[in-house]
Formats: structure tokens, C-alpha cells, sequence
């Protein structure tokens, strides 16, 4: 049986504990402020330049520019996103369990995959399986400038026009809410969806109801490449604002936790407490029993 030592020390370390919880908590509350409002700055941007540039392309000769080039699915790039750090409960599970079926799908296709991560999670998981990685990138978690995501989207580009790649696939988590966050498989090239029973051949290009200016040659060299950047970037931020909800809301839950748990050990030093009393006092009544007799 614990000794009142034994639990007093056991309701120090947990007090300890919820000590580190809720400032953990705190700071993840105060980076997530910082990253949300950077998301929520970029994602009307994002969807709305993804948009447009989609709606060019369908009226638009697929040869205008290199990642517009459509060719026949063989070897497919999936971009997997998770954090550096733990602690931020199923947020990392939940993004490489939705991230390897998707690759096993790919495989039982009859493609090739091509795996690059972000994130030390990622990396991690990947490479105690013996599954090879063309490229990890880890820092960034936390961390996240534009400068993180050309560097990702340059080496995507380069590979795809280069024809490494044939298609790119990301995979983050979109902040939903603070409680929330939804695991996005994002096809980011080609940039025209493939229309469904045609694959294998370019979907058919609409008429021409633009007029470009300067020139589409222009607009494309220009807009085409920058939107890869700035999808990255958007998956960057999304993934790192849910990132830091996760954690919130792990850090509170273990808070509770490490609250209850005191109370039950607080409970059970009273009771241990109060035993050793009445045993004091039993054998004070006994001694003077004793003494009587």
C-alpha cells in the first residue's frame, strides 16, 4: 500500500505536470492566433486565383505552358504534411493513415509513387517503414514563410516539367475549428481536372472565351508557376493552424486529466491520512487500556 510520502510526491509531480499542460496550451493559443489570421487572409486568395487560373486553362492549347502539359498518369507525387513535434493527439495519425491509403491506392492503380514529406512526423513514419522518399523537409512546422513553400513548389515544378512526375497530389489538415480540423487530399498538377472516364487522354479544351492581355503566353509564365507557390503556402498554413488547435486541445483535455487526478489522489491521501490516525488513536486507547488493567 502507498505511504502518505509516496502520494504526497505522486500529487507534486502531477501538479507539475498541469503546470506544463496549460502553458503549453497558452503558447500554442498565442502562436495560433498569429497563423490563423495569416490563413485566413490567404484562403480567398488562394481558392479564387485557383479558380480563375482553371477556368483559363480549359480554353487554352494545353502546350501554352509546361504545367499545363497533360500526359498520361505513370509516376504520381504525394506530398505528405504533418508537424515536427507531438503532442497534438490523432492530428498526425490522422493525416498518414489517410496518406498511405492513398498511396496503397495509387499502387493497386498500377502507378508509380513518388513520396515527399514535410515534417519530422512524416519523415519519421516513412522511413522506420522502409519506404523511400524522394524528398524530407523539416523546420518548417511551426515556422511557416513563403519562402518555405517556393522552395517546396520550385522543386515540384522542376520535376514535373522535367517529367519525373506526372501528377501531384498534397495531403494536410484544413483548419475547420478550433475542435475540428479535415484531413484534404489536393491534387495541385495537372491544373485542369481530368474529366472522369477520359483518363489517360487530355479532357477536351472549351472555346475561347478570353481575351488575353498582354498575351496568354504571359499571363501563364506568370500566374501558372505562382499559383503552385501559393497553394503550397496555403497547405503550409492550414496544416500549421490546425497544428496548433490539436495541440490546444490536447494540452486542455490532459489539463483536466492531470485535475482529476489530483482530486482522486488528494482523496486518497485523506483517506490514508485519516487511517493512520485512527491507528494512532486505536493504539493510545489500547496502551491506556493496558495501563488500566
Amino acid at each position: 500500500m502507498a505511504t502518505l510520502r509516496d502520494i504526497k510526491t505522486r500529487i507534486k509531480a502531477v501538479q507539475n505536470t498541469q503546470k506544463i499542460t496549460k502553458a503549453m496550451k497558452m503558447v500554442s493559443a498565442s502562436k495560433l492566433r498569429k497563423v490563423q489570421g495569416r490563413m485566413l487572409d490567404l484562403r480567398p486568395y488562394a481558392d479564387k486565383m485557383r479558380d480563375v487560373l482553371m477556368s483559363l486553362a480549359k480554353g487554352a492549347d494545353r502546350e501554352s505552358h509546361p504545367l499545363l502539359a497533360f500526359r498520361p498518369r505513370k509516376t504520381v507525387e504525394v506530398v505528405v504534411v504533418t508537424s515536427d513535434r507531438g503532442l497534438c493527439g490523432a492530428f498526425n495519425t490522422n493525416i498518414l493513415k489517410a496518406a498511405e491509403k492513398y498511396i496503397n491506392n495509387c499502387k493497386k492503380e498500377g502507378f508509380e509513387v513518388s513520396i515527399s514529406t514535410v515534417g519530422k512526423k512524416a519523415r519519421d513514419y516513412f522511413k522506420r517503414r522502409g519506404v523511400p522518399m524522394r524528398n524530407s523537409r523539416t523546420g518548417i512546422s511551426g515556422n511557416v514563410s513563403f519562402s518555405n513553400a517556393q522552395e517546396i513548389s520550385n522543386d515540384i515544378k522542376e520535376n514535373y516539367i522535367n517529367e519525373t512526375i506526372d501528377e501531384v497530389t498534397v495531403v494536410y489538415n484544413a483548419f475547420k475549428s478550433m475542435a475540428s480540423q479535415t484531413v484534404t487530399i489536393a491534387k495541385l498538377l495537372p491544373l485542369a481536372p481530368v474529366e472522369e472516364g477520359k483518363e489517360g487522354s487530355a479532357p477536351e479544351s472549351g472555346p475561347a472565351d478570353f481575351i488575353y492581355e498582354p498575351s496568354m503566353e504571359a499571363i501563364f509564365d506568370r500566374l501558372i508557376p505562382r499559383n503552385v507557390d501559393i497553394q503550397i503556402y496555403r497547405a503550409l498554413l492550414e496544416s500549421s493552424a490546425a497544428e496548433e488547435a490539436a495541440r490546444m486541445s490536447a494540452m486542455e483535455n490532459a489539463t483536466k486529466s492531470c485535475n482529476e487526478m489530483v482530486g482522486k489522489l488528494t482523496l486518497q491521501f485523506n483517506k490514508a491520512r485519516q487511517a493512520s490516525i485512527t491507528g494512532e488513536l486505536m493504539d493510545i486507547v489500547g496502551g491506556v487500556e493496558a495501563l488500566k488493567g
